[in-house]
């Protein structure tokens, strides 16, 4: 899809995307009527997914080679000077007010990687895995978007397992990981009380980004039963700043794991076509502190056993009310080779450190790390991506 505006073949951000986000500039206008001059993309993403649609393809058209407006943009300079901002001169904010954010655990290898370890390979899926989509509720206010930087957190740690009366210390965490995940916005909401039925979830859905749940391993040990995460996963969240509409990752449509209208699943779960994952290729890469990165990572969207029709279909099916702008993570994207893991726990195991390009090892990261994220589908001069999910490892705050 050709365009009059120079887009860098290498872009993921090609005229086949059209992700939409918000940012703040000094030279940037903000005289948008309606719902392109609020704070957030939450009244764009209320009007439903026709609208997304029809924004989209008008957008196309005006940067197209071809566009049927060239009045608009494409032959008004002036315009252009004012509305054409370089990402360089931009600041990203979260792109959606985040009411609540539930994470997954749809990532199949990741959760037979992660029970292997705890409980054994026979044991290593719940009874319950292969039948619901599991997920736990995060924290909304510690959200970020890309660039963001997160001081590393405290907590209580066992760090003697094996004593005998258990007694944790209070430390700065020294297993910090991270989670290479997918999140969906919620667009249009559904009233308390009615089920969204899974034919009808995905066009709850708003759009798609990167996002890393990081986690403190060692913190979420020693707290997680009988509950589950709380304080190993709230201090952070990274997301990349700009949504991806589920239109314009269409093309890349394919049949995850197992197909999505599998007969094991309860009727409200099954979806009329297979194909309920994305072919979208996902890298992890950690550079230290002065360092070159290090690719430790190659994975694929693909790899998640639920769709995020089947989350929005299970979690409302209590008659849960899902709102414009909740966040829904997919769960770590893990692959079943070495170095598809979507976590540094599963690529050592906490006791066979990565190598990086300086010669440097890790067995989770230290200060100064940062890590960054991306995905990224179709062909040069047609990419469909999300930009750089980027965070960087802060010192502790002194111990109170």
């Amino acid at each position: 899809m050709a365009s009059w505006l120079q887009i860098p073949k290498n872009s993921p951000f090609s005229l086949a995307n059209i992700p939409f986000g918000i940012i703040s500039a000094q030279s940037a206008s903000r005289s948008h009527l309606g719902v392109f001059s609020q704070p957030t993309l939450n009244a764009f993403a209320a009007l439903g997914r026709p609208v997304h649609r029809q924004v989209r393809e008008y957008l196309q058209n005006i940067l197209k080679a071809d566009t049927s407006y060239p009045q608009v943009l494409k032959e008004n300079a002036s315009l252009q000077k004012s509305v054409l901002l370089p990402l360089s001169q931009v600041t990203n904010h979260v792109p959606m007010q985040i009411g609540d954010y539930t994470d997954f655990y749809a990532g199949l290898n990741h959760a037979y990687n992660v029970g292997v370890l705890f409980r054994g390979p026979e044991n290593a899926l719940q009874p319950n895995y292969k039948h619901l989509p599991v997920a736990y509720h995060g924290r909304a206010s510690s959200v970020v978007p890309s660039g963001t930087g997160l001081h590393r957190p405290n907590g209580q740690i066992l760090t003697n397992p094996t004593a005998n009366p258990k007694v944790p210390a209070f430390s700065p965490c020294k297993k910090l990981d991270i989670e290479l995940e997918l999140a969906a916005f919620i667009s249009t909401p559904n009233d308390l009380g009615t089920p969204v039925p899974i034919d009808e979830a995905e066009d709850h859905i708003f759009g798609l980004v990167l996002m890393n749940d990081w986690s403190a391993r060692d913190i979420q040990a020693w707290e997680y039963v009988p509950l589950g995460p709380f304080n190993a996963k709230n201090f952070g969240t990274t997301i990349t700043p700009w949504v991806v509409l589920i239109d314009a990752l269409e093309p890349f449509r394919t049949e995850g794991l197992e197909p999505g209208n599998r007969e094991s699943l309860l009727p409200y779960l099954r979806e009329k076509r297979a194909a309920n994952a994305y072919e979208i290729p996902l890298d992890v890469e950690i550079t230290n502190q002065g360092g070159k990165p290090t690719q430790i990572s190659r994975s694929n969207a693909r790899n998640l056993l639920y769709s995020f029709s089947q989350m929005v279909a299970h979690h409302t099916i209590t008659g849960c009310n899902l709102n414009t702008g909740d966040l829904l993570g997919s769960g770590t994207i893990s692959g079943t080779e070495p170095h598809t893991e979507g976590s540094l726990l599963e690529q050592t195991n906490g006791k066979n450190p990565l190598k990086l390009a300086d010669g440097s090892e890790r067995l989770f990261l230290e200060d100064g790390d940062t890590v960054v994220l991306r995905g990224m589908a179709g062909t040069e001069g047609n990419y469909v991506g999300f930009g750089d999910c980027v965070g960087t490892i802060l010192p502790a705050h002194p111990l109170p």
